[in-house]
Formats: C-alpha cells, sequence, structure tokens
C-alpha cells in the first residue's frame, strides 16, 4: 500500500510500534541504516508485540541506495516541522515513501533541501514535534483516508498481491 521510511531511527520502541502500523495497514517499513539499535532488541519486539516477525521490513545502507532501488517515478513526501505545507494538503497515491527522520535531529538538511518541494508538516500548536510513532501514524491514515480508508487498505493489498 504506502512505504513508510524511517531514516536513522534512534529509539526501539517507535520503531516497534510503526512496524505494528505498517503491518495493520500491509504498508512496507524501510529502515536506513545506521539504526540506533539492533533489530534484536527486545525492547523492539516487545513494542512491535509478537507480530514483528510479520512486518514487512527492509534494510538500506543509504537513502541514496533506497531510492536507486525503486521505480524512477516513485513519489517521495518528506515529513519535518520546517515547512509550512500541511501533510493533509497533498493528494497520496498508492505507492508513495513517507520519510521520517531521527527522533532528536529530524531528516538531515541536505535532504530537506534536495526535496523542498516534497516537504510536509503537521501542523501543531505548544510543541515543537511528536512522537516518531504518533506523526507515521497520523500521516498514514490520512493517506489510507483518502483512499477510502479500509477499503482503501483491501483494495491496495489486492493491487501488491
Amino acid at each position: 500500500m504506502f512505504n513508510v521510511v524511517l531514516v536513522e531511527p534512534e529509539i526501539p520502541p517507535n520503531t516497534g510500534n510503526i512496524g505494528r502500523l505498517c503491518l495493520a495497514t500491509r504498508s512496507i517499513l524501510h529502515l536506513v541504516r545506521p539504526l540506533g539499535f539492533s533489530t534484536d532488541d527486545r525492547t523492539l519486539k516487545r513494542a512491535g508485540l509478537d507480530y514483528w516477525a510479520e512486518v514487512d521490513v527492509r534494510f538500506w545502507n543509504s537513502f541514496g541506495e533506497l531510492q536507486a532501488a525503486q521505480d524512477p517515478g516513485a513519489r517521495y513526501f518528506y515529513l519535518t516541522t520546517k515547512s509550512p505545507r500541511p501533510y493533509h494538503a497533498i493528494k497520496f497515491q498508492l505507492g508513495d515513501f513517507l520519510v521520517f527522520g531521527r527522533e532528536t535531529k529530524g531528516l538531515p538538511e541536505a535532504l530537506l533541501q534536495a526535496n523542498a518541494d516534497h516537504l510536509l508538516t503537521i501542523p501543531m500548536h505548544g510543541t515543537r514535534s511528536l512522537n516518531l510513532a504518533t506523526a507515521v501514524a497520523i500521516v498514514l491514515f490520512e493517506a489510507i483516508r483518502q483512499l477510502g480508508g479500509s477499503e482503501g487498505i483491501n483494495a491496495a493489498s489486492e493491487v501488491f498481491e
């Protein structure tokens, strides 16, 4: 359905919870190294419960490696607090890549500058950021809502099977 990309995630429970979100939505989880933890980490598996083995997880040594392995027409959206464009202003499509950065620093500045036309933000008041798993859930479920909610999840799974 969708592709969730975590660039250099640092906190195992966030990644475990995001893995569970990906499984629930039939999305692919892409993890870009270096990771701030081992994927054998007990905390990661506890956050993903017993579902971790069922999550479609793909590992990449760099963001460039991930992009090189995809269709040249793939669409990428970069979530950051450094954009005025809200995530809900985009018309998402099946197969889109939703790219999120590290919990402590976000996405690398060079990546943001190179993709200025594809930056999105989650509007918020009174805080500078949200928990990574919360941010992924907000954007991922908006994309699914646009495709028809649970019908969109089921229709998308038929496209990819």
